[in-house]
């Protein structure tokens, strides 16, 4: 067997015949061979097609200001696989990693699993052995399917539902929001953290018999100047603390994007359905928020021009960064940019427009099968953007040095799409957020 890191991840690339094999059955089976410990006392799962990792973080950020031990599984990586497996805030070593690895193959047996199916195992026996308050579990893809949902969450997160991995999880917002709604359960609270959820998000999660809280019915945000307020329904008259103030003022977040307020909001409402469990500390939500960072969303980087570098790699993710640029100062902006073989690239593309004035496209190379060269890239973007000014490059270095080498010194190069690309633009920097 393995005995590196980096060995056991390529191991575990050649154990299953598919990259992404949906199931529950093959890594039940393994998790029960394993005993099946309770990764912590309370589990909160969180899906959606965009804004999974942002909602964990605020949650991971909140629970910490509150002093509670807390595990949180995200995926992917953007520059170290170990980032997948954070407790009390620091990544899972490699030696942690691979003992877990190995007790996972030892009681595998026969049974083939994914490299994501390995790595969701590794991070529940590091949560059980770490005798955790709080497990926070990211699902990878859907949700009802999803290797984390063998675990029963106390309170699931929807965050939203955009049209993405259409060939595992269906041709629109409702098949889609169908298969997310799989992680809620029923009698526990399910968050939908959407103001326009699909009836198939509802429907499923009402027959499921979960208790639907929504953002604009069951709670809901209004900005303010430099702040916002967060506001849940009955809250200072349900019963369990009639001093409680009926809603709460917040500084304006450190993430940047718009979508960022309702992702912290979610985040918000599943603590607050905790409270009998967990308490309810505003001010500590407060400290939470304000404390929270994440890499690769929209993070300035400086620089002139300046440097931003983001995640959005499907067009719900686009939309969103359209409406951060349009609400920045217009200077020139180029985008350097690619994505994966399964995503919509011309969606992408359609959904930013004329707001990027060069696109410097470049191959994926480290994906396998799902990677592009750029040439295809490019293709893709001309549907719907047929008169684009494109140029290839060899890699997203090459891309991001001609992007600064033509752009003025108040310009802005955008590195955005897949995390290949947010992660290998990070990598080369001298410092990390």
């Amino acid at each position: 067997m393995p005995d590196k890191l980096e060995d056991w991840l390529g191991y575990q690339q050649r154990q299953h015949m598919q990259p992404i094999a949906l199931g529950l059955q093959r890594v039940r089976d393994v998790w029960q061979a394993l005993g099946a410990p309770r990764p912590a006392d309370c589990v909160i799962s969180v899906g959606g097609t965009n804004g999974k990792g942002s909602t964990v973080a605020f949650l991971e950020a909140m629970l910490r200001a509150r002093g509670l031990r807390v595990g949180a599984y995200t995926s992917p990586h953007l520059l170290r696989y170990n980032e997948r497996v954070r407790i009390d805030a620091h990544d899972a070593e490699n030696t942690a990693l691979c003992v877990a690895f190995m007790r996972i193959e030892q009681a595998r047996g026969a049974t083939p699993l994914t490299y994501f199916e390995y790595g969701t195992l590794a991070a529940l026996l590091l949560f059980a052995d770490a005798h955790l308050d709080v497990a926070l579990l990211e699902v990878g893809l859907g949700g009802r399917l999803d290797a984390v949902n063998i675990i029963d969450a106390d309170v699931a997160i929807v965050t939203t539902i955009g049209i993405d991995h259409t060939e595992y999880l269906g041709p629109d917002r409702d098949s889609i929001g169908r298969e997310k709604a799989g992680i809620a359960r029923a009698g526990r609270p399910l968050i939908i953290g959407t103001l326009d959820p699909p009836p198939g998000l509802l429907d499923s999660a009402l027959a499921n018999g979960a208790s639907v809280l929504r953002l604009g019915v069951d709670f809901s945000v209004a900005p303010q100047i430099d702040a916002w307020r967060w506001q849940a329904r009955q809250m200072a008259n349900d019963g369990f603390d009639k001093v409680q103030p009926a809603s709460v003022q917040f500084a304006d977040l450190s993430l940047r994007a718009p979508h960022q307020i309702d992702n912290a909001a979610a985040a918000l409402a599943a603590l607050w359905a905790l409270r009998t469990r967990l308490g309810w500390d505003a001010v500590a939500c407060a400290r939470g928020l304000q404390a929270t960072r994440l890499r690769g969303r929209l993070q300035s980087c400086g620089g002139q021009p300046e440097l931003i570098v983001d995640v959005a790699h499907n067009p719900q993710a686009a939309s969103e960064l359209a409406l951060w640029l349009d609400a920045q100062p217009r200077v020139p902006t180029h985008a350097v940019f690619s994505a994966l073989a399964d995503k919509d690239i011309a969606g992408i593309g359609a959904a930013l427009g004329a707001r990027i004035a060069h696109w410097h496209v470049c191959a994926i190379s480290d994906a396998g099968a799902r990677g592009l060269d750029a040439a295809s890239v490019a293709a893709r973007l001309r549907v719907a953007l047929p008169q684009a000014a494109i140029s290839l490059h060899v890699d997203v270095h090459a891309a991001l040095t001609a992007a600064r080498a033509v752009l003025p010194a108040n310009g802005r190069a955008l590195a955005f799409g897949s995390f290949h690309i947010a992660g290998a633009v990070l990598d080369r920097l001298p410092s990390q957020v």
